[in-house]
């Protein structure tokens, strides 16, 4: 069975930089083993797959090593696949997933992911958070799925040195970093080891817990972030209470097929 696949540079203003996703589009699902070992294969952070339903898509999304309730960049790649090269016509995309609802929207040269807001809960620093990355952060806040450190500023976070060991041993899906920067409202970088993606080049989904705290940090809720791993992507993001706007540029890397046969 042959199957089209798309790498597309997600978040990204030029191929080469955000974060690049495998797209498979499919009419019926293969098995969860399979996704899998395409997803392995593939061997980038997520590898998207998703099949028509009434009324839009439904979406599954698989880093090599299992598959995850949400992400940004890979639904990104999917919508711009759709939009760029499956002639998908209508305006909004609407996506069924394990973290629901979410809807797509094409505004000129972005793609506009709406998600569902993270909660933002402030936690007691815990004592060894400098094994984390070396320095003491200010302050930390635990999410939907993810655990977030504040550091006093850009450089802080442009010279993090991450304990991967040790960031493995922190039972939340991934860790964010972030801090105000000279340059945009916020940066950030993302590592999840126990996903098995030490760090994640540009992360959507992270961003529906850095919008709401830095929409309450800094007063407003049109904000332009920076991820600045050494890929780099910008998002333009928007606060609107229960849900989060992100919005990104996507560049195709490549098209083609794979073979696959279930029954191996």
């Amino acid at each position: 069975m042959k199957l089209p696949i798309y790498q597309i540079d997600a978040f990204a203003e030029k191929v080469f930089t955000g974060n690049p996703a495998a797209v498979v589009p499919l009419q019926n699902w293969l098995s969860d083993e399979t996704m899998q070992n395409i997803a392995l294969e593939n061997n980038l952070s997520e590898t998207a797959f998703f099949i028509p339903v009434e009324n839009g898509f439904h979406i599954r999304w698989f880093t090599p090593a299992t598959e995850v309730n949400l992400c940004g960049h890979a639904t990104l790649a999917s919508a711009y696949v759709l939009f760029h090269h499956l002639n998908y016509q209508k305006k909004e995309i609407r996506f069924q997933s394990k973290s629901g609802l979410l809807k797509v929207e094409k505004e000129g040269e972005l793609i506009v992911l709406d998600f569902p807001t993270s909660e933002v809960n402030e936690i007691k620093l815990p004592d060894n958070s400098k094994r984390a990355f070396g320095i003491i952060p200010q302050k930390c806040f635990k999410g939907r799925e993810d655990l977030m450190f504040v550091f006093r500023n850009q450089i802080e976070i442009e010279t993090l040195q991450p304990n991967f060991s040790f960031l493995k041993t922190i039972e939340m899906r991934g860790i964010i970093a972030t801090a105000t920067s000279p340059d945009y409202d916020f940066v950030s970088r993302f590592f999840a080891p126990r996903e098995g993606i030490d760090e994640d080049p540009v992360t959507g989904s992270a961003h529906t817990m850095l919008i709401p705290y830095w929409t309450e940090k800094l007063g407003k809720n049109i904000l332009v972030a920076k991820q600045i791993s050494k890929r780099g992507g910008i998002l333009y993001c928007k606060y609107a209470g229960e849900r989060v706007e992100i919005g990104g540029r996507a560049q195709t890397f490549m098209t083609g097929e794979i073979i696959v046969d279930e029954t191996r």
